[in-house]
Parts: C-alpha cells; sequence; structure tokens
C-alpha cells in the first residue's frame, strides 16, 4: 500500500478510513477533494498531510491558472486555497508548513516567471517536499535505532496511534525507528495501542507492522499499564504532530497518558519526529490549537451505538505531552535528549 501517488496531474490518496479491510484510493483532481480527505482522515498523519498539502497546491494553482489571471490575482487566489486547507486540521503543524513552502516558492517564481512556469516550479516543489519526507524518515529510523538499540539486545517497544508508513511518504517515524530496529534483529516485541476514537493502532499499526513481518501484539489504550508492568517494556516511540519551542508535544489523544505511565514505570518515552513539525513561533503546549471532533466517533464504533445518542461527549483529536516527560525526540537531524527551550534554541541554532 502506498499513503498517497501524484500521477497525471491528480492526487491519488489511499483512504485509510477504509483500513484494513477495503485498499481504495481516492482520486483528487481539485484542492477542494484533498481538503475534505484530509479533514475526514481519509489522509493523516502530520507528514503525510504536509505532502499531500503541497500537491494540494499544485492543483489549486493549475485550476487558477486556468483562468489566464495575472500575476497578482494568481497570487491572491492561490493564498485563499492556501488558507482553505490550512484550516482543515489545525493541530498538524506539517499541513501549515507546506503551504507556506509552497506559497513561499509561489511568490519567489512570480518575480521572474509566467503563472504558467510558475505553476510547474510548484509541481516540481511538492515532488521535492515528498522526497525529502521519505528521506527524513530512513535517516530519523537510523538515528532512532542508534539511540535504542544501544545495548544491541531486542527490545520491547509500545508504541500509540499510527506514526508509520501511513502516515508519511516513506517508512515511517516512530515506526520507522521499529523498521529499522526490527531489520537489525532488535526488536522482540512490540505492543501497540489500539487508539481511540478511530482505532489507528488497531486499524493501521497492526496492518503496517503484521504486513513487514514485525511482531506485534494489539492492546486497548487501557492496558497500557498493565503492560509496562507486567511486560518488560524496554521504551515507548510515539509520532507527534506539533512540537512547541520549550519540546512541549501534541500527539493523538492518549499520548499523555502514555508518558505518564511510562515515568511512573521508569520506561523511556521517545518522540520520532522531523524537524518540520517543531513550531518553533509558539512558546509551549498551552499555545497548541487541539482539534475537537464529531462526538458520534465516541457514542459509537463501527456505526455500532455505544451509549445513549443525546449523552454529551468531549472528543479531542490530540492531547500535549510536557516536555518534561520527553527522554528524547528523534528528528532527521539528531536526537535531541531532555529538550526544552534552551535545549531545542541551541539545537536549531546549529542546525540553521
Amino acid at each position: 500500500m502506498k499513503t498517497l501517488a501524484w500521477e497525471h496531474h491528480a492526487l491519488q490518496l489511499l483512504d485509510q478510513t477504509r483500513l484494513p479491510g477495503e485498499e481504495r484510493y481516492l482520486c483528487c483532481t481539485r484542492w477542494q477533494e484533498v481538503r475534505d480527505a484530509i479533514r475526514i482522515l481519509a489522509v493523516r498523519g502530520a507528514p503525510a498531510i504536509g505532502v499531500a498539502a503541497a500537491y494540494a497546491m499544485v492543483l489549486a494553482a493549475r485550476d487558477i491558472a486556468a483562468d489566464e489571471p495575472d500575476k497578482t490575482q494568481f497570487e491572491i487566489r492561490l493564498a485563499e486555497a492556501g488558507r482553505g486547507l490550512d484550516g482543515a486540521r489545525p493541530t498538524a503543524v506539517n499541513l501549515h508548513w507546506a503551504v507556506q513552502q509552497q506559497m513561499n516558492l509561489a511568490r519567489r517564481a512570480l518575480s521572474s516567471h509566467t503563472v504558467a512556469e510558475t505553476v510547474e516550479l510548484l509541481e516540481q516543489g511538492a515532488c521535492t517536499i515528498e522526497r525529502d519526507d521519505a528521506e527524513m524518515d530512513r535517516r530519523i529510523g537510523r538515528y532512532g535505532a542508534g539511540e535504542l538499540g544501544k545495548s544491541r539486545q531486542p527490545l520491547t517497544i509500545l508504541t500509540h496511534c499510527n506514526a508509520g508508513a501511513l502516515a508519511t511518504a516513506g517508512i515511517g517515524t516512530a515506526l520507522g525507528v521499529i523498521r529499522t530496529l526490527h531489520s537489525q534483529g532488535l526488536v522482540r516485541q512490540v505492543y501497540a495501542d489500539e487508539t481511540r476514537p478511530l482505532l489507528q493502532g488497531a486499524r493501521l499499526t497492526v496492518t503496517e507492522l503484521m504486513d513487514d513481518h514485525i511482531p506485534v501484539t494489539l492492546i486497548t489504550d487501557n492496558m497500557a499499564a498493565w503492560v509496562m508492568k507486567t511486560k518488560g517494556i524496554d521504551a515507548v516511540v510515539v509520532g507527534a504532530d506539533r512540537i512547541a519551542a520549550n519540546g512541549d508535544t501534541a500527539n493523538k489523544i492518549g499520548t499523555y497518558g502514555v508518558a505518564v505511565l511510562a515515568r511512573a514505570h521508569n520506561v523511556p518515552f521517545y518522540v520520532a519526529a522531523p524537524a518540520s513539525t517543531f513550531d518553533l513561533t509558539i512558546p509551549d503546549g498551552a499555545a497548541i490549537p487541539i482539534e475537537e471532533r464529531n462526538h458520534d466517533e465516541v457514542r459509537s464504533l463501527g456505526g455500532i451505538v455505544a451509549t445513549r445518542p443525546d449523552v454529551d461527549v468531549f472528543n479531542p483529536a490530540f492531547d500535549v505531552t510536557p516536555h518534561d516527560y520527553i527522554t528524547g525526540i528523534i528528528t532527521e537531524k539528531g536526537v535531541i535528549h531532555h529538550p526544552d527551550d534552551a535545549i531545542l534554541a541551541t539545537f536549531f541554532r546549529k542546525e540553521g
């Protein structure tokens, strides 16, 4: 299965809401179709959303260029499309990052190129973002395997949600680390939280790991504490949707609870994410917008009603893990140990 593919000026998106039962692709020829796919989680995972958004900007640019606007109108209308995309998932910063990358490219191109040439450059830019994402996954995997695999003993790892190939354009972030460890014979067992309310762990992570013949055991979210106490968990590895300047990290709801449990059981807790997931414009996790989703996602499961249809529901899609619960953030540029605002500022100053 391939998360997405750019073919014949259209974006093919694997509809992840239908997995594992059905492998179906959505053919998106307009940017609004990509926006809607992002909203309903047909494509999800911060890096994959970013790549999809980059291609959506190409679709928007082609549509706008067909009206033969002047450069000023082209830029105005492209920015409007970018804002429409940006609002599809407010927590995942890679979406905003990709839209801004494409807008910045468009503005530079328009200074010396025609509108038609700018559209072609945007397509090249999206392809570059996709290639770069796949390479970042490989590098995250190598750094993560080097960090976790120091003992050269097979590990038992717990993960939450899905930060795998289905969430990126490559081998995944958290699952990229696990895949790299597995290739070195260093994975004894992976425990995958089911991840309410849409079961990304059960539907997606389990599917990926089983397809790659990586030993995986599925658990419900409320079993993580007992598994840490009784199953010898060596490390937790999760992904991220946005990381603040002090290292506070937003990820799928339930991640914060896993981090608290890891602290209680002296289990190292790692976040795997590319540098594009950091939002250094916000000081801490309190400033991260948290998306709240449809309440029926909790009232029912798989179409089966689980409670009273009129009960009040609180359904945040993400929570924020404070930086002092994080052992390290694994990036494509290295591992940031015990992140805080000073350490992150130094890290990005060196890398910048």
